[in-house]
C-alpha cells in the first residue's frame, strides 16, 4: 500500500442481487480500471444487516454470497472486498476476500475488530457517522494490538441534523496522522439516512464533486457503489453511480490525483 501513480478503488454494487448482475458489473469494472491503471477491488455485500426496513432486501446470505464472490475472483482474477457484521463471519469471509470491511455503525465493536484483525487480511474501517476523525485512533489501536498489519480508515460523512450527512475534508488529514491510508466513500457520503421514511435516500449528483475534493485533500483510495440501473437497485439506489458513467468519472478523478500529487 505504498505510494502509487493513481488512487486505488473499491467499487461494486451495494448488495449481491443476482449472479448475472454481479458478473456484468465486475467484468466492466475490470476492463475500465485495467485500462486506466487503477488498482481495483470488487466489492459487494452478501448481507445488508442494517437496512431501514425489516422488509428491505438484504442479499443472498453468507454461503451463497461468498460462493459468488469466490467465482468472481477465480473467473475474473479480481481482488475481492466485502463487509462483515458479526465476528463469526470474519473467518469464512477471509477465505474468499482480500479486504475485510467494517461498517461505520460497527466500528467500535471490539469483538468484530479483533476477529477481522486475526484474519491477516487488509482491513478497511469506516468511520462512524457519530465519531470525530481523531476518535479513530482507538479503532487503530484495537486492530494493531490484535495483530492487524494493514489498516485503512474510511471517511463516509458525519451526522449533521436529521437525515443529513456532511463531509469535513480536514478529517482525511486527521486520520492520515495515524499512519494509515485513508479511503473516501464517495457514495455513502451523499446518503440521506432514513430520508425516504422506510428507506435511505441520497443525492448522487454530489458524488463527483465530493470525490474530487477528497482526492485533493489527500485521500489515497476511493470507495464507490456502482449499479447498471441505480433507480431500480434493491439497496442504496439514490446514491449509487451509474455503471455507464464510471469510466469518464474515473478519468476526471485521475486528473485531480495527478494534479495534487505532482505526477
Amino acid at each position: 500500500m505504498g505510494e502509487t501513480k493513481m488512487f486505488s478503488l473499491i467499487a461494486g454494487p451495494c448488495v449481491i442481487e443476482n449472479e448475472e448482475m454481479v458478473f456484468r458489473i465486475a467484468e466492466k469494472m475490470k476492463d475500465i480500471t485495467s485500462r486506466l491503471g487503477i488498482e481495483y477491488y470488487f466489492k459487494a455485500s452478501f448481507d445488508k444487516a442494517n437496512r431501514t426496513s425489516l422488509k428491505a432486501f438484504r442479499g443472498p446470505g453468507i454461503e451463497e454470497g461468498l460462493r459468488l464472490l469466490a467465482k468472481v475472483k477465480s473467473d475474473l482474477g479480481l481482488k475481492i472486498a466485502t463487509d462483515i457484521h458479526e465476528p463469526w463471519q470474519a473467518k469464512p469471509a477471509a477465505e474468499v476476500c482480500d479486504l475485510i470491511q467494517i461498517p461505520a455503525f460497527l466500528c467500535r465493536q471490539t469483538d468484530l475488530l479483533v476477529a477481522a484483525a486475526k484474519t491477516g487480511k487488509l482491513v478497511n474501517v469506516k468511520k462512524a457517522q457519530f465519531l470525530a476523525p481523531w476518535d479513530m485512533k482507538n479503532v487503530v489501536n484495537k486492530l494493531k494490538d490484535s495483530g492487524c498489519k494493514e489498516i485503512m480508515l474510511c471517511e463516509r460523512g458525519t451526522s449533521f441534523g436529521y437525515n443529513t450527512l456532511v463531509v469535513d475534508m480536514t478529517g482525511i488529514a486527521e486520520m492520515k496522522k495515524f499512519g494509515c491510508p485513508v479511503v473516501f466513500d464517495a457514495t455513502h457520503s451523499v446518503q440521506k439516512p432514513g430520508g425516504k421514511g422506510d428507506a435511505t435516500g441520497g443525492s448522487r449528483e454530489y458524488v463527483e464533486p465530493l470525490a474530487k475534493a477528497a482526492i485533493a485533500a489527500g485521500a489515497d483510495w476511493l470507495f464507490m457503489e456502482v449499479h447498471e440501473d441505480p433507480d431500480n437497485a434493491l439497496s442504496d439506489g439514490p446514491n449509487m453511480v451509474r455503471l455507464s458513467d464510471m469510466e469518464e468519472m474515473l478519468k476526471r478523478f485521475g486528473k485531480v490525483y495527478e494534479a495534487v500529487r505532482g505526477k
